[in-house]
């Protein structure tokens, strides 16, 4: 067993830039000490080293036991059937590295709008459909359920060109935003998306069995990640407001819709100068789109002197992430 634990990260690209981000909003700093290290520490964290790779070494890492905790992007690891396969996937929603697994095809082919007009494209090409994909075992199961001849043609290099040069009939590729697709005069397949990816952690399966250092930190960076995401669309409102006693604003409150909070209001009574015992203070947490509505009701109810604030972090008794996590490994146990 390795004294340290180590965590993998996307070494290069947006990604990276993502990740390392995503990390220091929840409250994590990665530092390197030299700007070209492939290694960094997080203070927080003084037994885990973190380490940059590519992305789809991550995957492989954390397979092969080298690493124990790894970020990347949901379609690498559903590729290479990573998931239940000795890795178990922490969290599969970071909220960013959004992009989708999808066919394209040359514009000039407008009888082609839905993978179902692919079944008569094929039959004029009077062979099998030629696709050209990086992710081979995802495209490969998506046609597998159509009633079309194809085959897969592997491709390093760039996909888009495939078309053009007669390398392929169509190409299966990530996509996010679309430029590069219409640069290269190619138009998503209506409906061939075969998958949605965004960033994920996942760990190694063992490791978390047999390790309580490597399940201590991953409960921790799962508890954080969940406060940082459940906490980024909300805010933090004070008001002040007069009524006899807390039951009285409390019914004020709990009739309107907005304004109830997470679990409730929390109202306590401020203690004047002048002696006015019937201010109350008053604190709940709205979504950001429901603010403006919350600060009208707030009026409606006779509220003054209000503040509104961003919410770092709205921590949980058990998140559910970890609850989920502490589940699978008690039920999955040899």
């Amino acid at each position: 067993m390795r004294e340290q634990l180590r965590l993998s990260i996307p070494s290069k690209g947006r990604l990276s830039e993502d990740t390392v981000e995503f990390f220091h909003a929840c409250g994590f700093h990665i530092h390197k000490a030299n700007p070209r290290q492939y290694e960094a520490t997080i203070a927080e964290f003084p037994d885990l080293s973190v380490l940059f790779q590519r992305p789809s070494d991550i995957v492989f890492s954390l397979l092969d036991g080298s690493i124990d905790f790894g970020i990347t992007g949901l379609d690498l690891f559903a590729e290479h059937d990573a998931i239940g396969n000795g890795l178990i996937l922490l969290h599969d929603a970071l909220g960013y590295g959004h992009c989708s697994l999808c066919l394209a095809i040359p514009e000039t082919q407008t009888e082609v709008r839905t993978v179902r007009d692919l079944i008569g494209f094929q039959h004029s090409l009077q062979r099998p459909l030629k696709i050209a994909t990086k992710y081979p075992r995802l495209t490969a199961r998506f046609f597998d359920q159509l009633r079309i001849d194809y085959s897969i043609v592997s491709a390093e290099g760039t996909l888009e060109l495939a078309p053009a040069i007669g390398y392929a009939d169509i190409i299966s590729d990530l996509v996010s935003s679309g430029q590069t697709l219409k640069d290269n005069r190619l138009k998503k397949i209506g409906d061939g998306c075969i998958l949605s990816s965004q960033a994920v952690l996942a760990g190694n399966k063992h490791v978390l069995r047999t390790n309580q250092a490597a399940l201590s930190v991953a409960k921790q960076l799962l508890e954080f990640f969940e406060a940082y995401q459940r906490a980024e669309n909300n805010m933090a409102i004070f008001v002040n407001i007069r009524g006899e006693n807390q039951a009285e604003i409390a019914e004020k409150i709990f009739s309107k819709t907005s304004i109830g909070g997470l679990n409730g209001p929390t109202i306590s009574n401020i203690v004047r100068r002048d002696g006015d015992d019937n201010w109350h203070a008053l604190h709940i947490i709205v979504h950001k789109d429901e603010l403006f509505k919350a600060i009208t009701e707030l009026r409606a109810i006779g509220g003054s002197g209000v503040i509104v604030t961003p919410v770092t972090y709205i921590f949980e008794e058990e998140p559910p992430r970890v609850k989920a996590l502490v589940n699978k490994l008690s039920m999955e146990k040899p």
